[in-house]
């Protein structure tokens, strides 16, 4: 059975994908901006590894999401 809080995330999953993608592509603009001849596929790597260390850190500055990662 589900929980009201899974049924709420459920409800916006879709706007959060959308929000990350959006992200994603903003700092793809940057790198392009400011790297001449960037390599896409590895901005692309380092981008996504940084959204990811990013949400670790918010992460972990949340006492209940911390105790449950």
């Amino acid at each position: 059975m589900s929980t009201i809080e899974d049924i709420e995330l459920e409800h916006h999953r879709a706007q959060m994908l959308h929000d990350m993608r959006a992200l994603v592509e903003k700092y793809r603009a940057i790198f392009d901006w400011d790297v001449p001849g960037v390599n896409q596929a590895e901005a692309d790597r380092l981008i996504i590894q940084a959204l990811r260390d990013a949400l670790s850190d918010v992460a972990s500055d949340l006492p209940s999401a911390a105790s449950k990662s």
